[in-house]
């Protein structure tokens, strides 16, 4: 295998063991996704990796009735020695109840990844994820929640019946967050640039 392959294998297998190993609450395998000091970035969360894996892993101590699983596709890596820029298409699906409702929300978009390797090891500098479209379903067709126009229509397209569920639940919701187009995906892609310049 040329080295170029390995280091694919081997981000490869960080993106995809990161939504096993975070959904299944793994967290002590988990934390080998990230290197020392990394960002993590998602509509309700921006802060360092460590403060993310705590966090979460409340949240999933907790057992209530929300929750979020990560579906994963397919993976494309611009590579330029030690660093790499990963995108990982992806899906959130997230289970709660809004207002008195069950309902599902499934996100679609892409995991954007800055990828090093450091002494050896390909792991997670920062995960910014693009949120580009979203939906929600009640789990019983018969009952719809009726959303707060004021608050579903503050938050962009993309991840605006994600982002009515969080906020619901109490958690502050990031209102700018890139998605398949606009000036913050572009920033984004310029910031992914620079990266590997």
């Amino acid at each position: 295998m040329t080295n170029e392959a390995s280091d694919r294998r081997d981000i490869r297998d960080v993106i995809e063991s990161w939504a096993i190993w975070r959904d299944s609450g793994d967290w002590e395998n988990f934390r080998t996704c990230w290197h020392e000091g990394a960002i993590m970035n998602a509509t309700w969360f921006q802060g360092s990796s460590e403060q993310f894996i705590a966090h979460a892993a409340k949240a999933f101590a907790a057992r209530s009735g929300s929750f979020s699983v990560h579906f994963l596709g397919g993976t494309s890596i611009a590579l330029k020695g030690t660093r790499a820029i990963a995108q990982t298409k992806m899906m959130i699906s997230s289970r709660d109840v809004v207002d008195g409702v069950p309902c599902d929300v499934v996100c679609t978009g892409r995991f954007y990844d800055f990828f090093e390797k450091r002494e050896g090891r390909w792991a997670i500098v920062e995960r910014q994820p693009i949120y580009e479209k979203d939906r929600l379903d009640p789990l019983d067709p018969a009952r719809m929640p009726v959303f707060d126009p004021e608050i579903f229509n503050s938050f962009p397209s993309g991840y605006r019946h994600l982002a009515y569920i969080q906020t619901k639940r109490g958690l502050p919701v990031k209102r700018d967050m890139p998605g398949l187009h606009g000036p913050e995906v572009d920033a984004l892609y310029a910031k992914g640039r620079a990266w590997l310049a």
